[in-house]
């Protein structure tokens, strides 16, 4: 009866340990441990549609920060984001942010479009040139609603 006991001891063991090791790589790959050094930038944007806190900041389709904070400012209605960069990435003072996405189907994120000064922004800078998320549901409808005009005056215009 004592090896029948060991043996569920040293299985039980394993699966823990397996649990452990795969919550580990689960928080190094995704970028939820806190560890991780930076520093705080912001911008303001017209719109955030598919933003929130914790999505992906790229440059050149390479992550380089988290997005920390989101808030309506009540006075220009913009939606007012922080978010934070690795240490040693600068970014150029003319630089643009802009929310994009990763397809038709995928999530948006906060792209950085550096610009060409040799001046960078220092911890608690603010990125001026911002575009917000582009609704697919209003392209559809400007195409749809504009396709349609353009052919009934094309129809008008041949009679």
């Amino acid at each position: 009866m004592s090896t029948h006991n060991t043996t569920e001891v040293l299985v039980g063991g394993a699966v823990l340990a397996a649990a452990l090791a795969f919550g580990f790589y689960t928080v190094q790959t995704t970028g939820l441990s806190k560890s991780s050094s930076g520093y705080e930038l912001a911008a303001s944007f017209r719109s955030l549609e598919g933003v929130t806190v914790g999505t992906d900041v790229r440059l050149a389709g390479v992550k380089i920060g988290t997005v920390t904070d989101v808030a309506l400012n009540p006075t220009t209605y913009r939606a007012d984001t922080r978010f934070s960069v690795s240490n040693g990435i600068e970014i150029p003072d003319d630089s643009a942010a802009v929310i994009s996405s990763e397809g038709l189907l995928g999530g948006n994120f906060l792209e950085i479009m550096p610009g060409g000064s040799l001046d960078y922004l220092e911890a608690g800078g603010i990125i001026e040139d911002t575009q917000g998320a582009v609704s697919l549901i209003q392209l559809l409808v400007k195409f749809v609603g504009g396709g349609g005009d353009s052919a009934a005056s094309d129809d008008a215009a041949s009679q």
